[in-house]
């Protein structure tokens, strides 16, 4: 018997909110704080821990600077973070094709 599906799935990635950060962020070059936040519903100190782990496992790299006078913190996808984010696509993908196959 093969392995089930679920199994392939990853705890960093696979948790809701951090899967909305990285498939924003698969999405753009980076991508501003304040526009993860309200795209994605989440506080402020909901998404900076959330984006903490990220940063922490490697997936997204975080840069802070100015726009004009205004401080500004991006976020954007790693390679590593891309590459966790295609195998995640992977597993659900299989998921989902062996609950069809039902």
């Amino acid at each position: 018997m093969s392995e089930h599906p679920t199994a392939e799935l990853d705890d960093v990635v696979h948790q809701r909110h951090r899967l909305g950060i990285l498939t924003v962020t698969s999405e753009a070059k980076r991508v501003e704080f304040g526009y993860l936040k309200s795209t994605l519903d989440l506080t402020p100190g909901n998404l900076s821990r959330h984006v903490s782990v990220l940063e922490v496992a490697g997936l997204v790299c975080v840069e802070k600077g100015y726009e004009g006078k205004r401080p500004r913190t991006w976020v954007s996808i790693t390679a590593a973070g891309r590459k966790a984010l295609a195998r995640e696509m992977v597993a659900l993908r299989a998921l989902l094709d062996r609950h069809d196959e039902r």
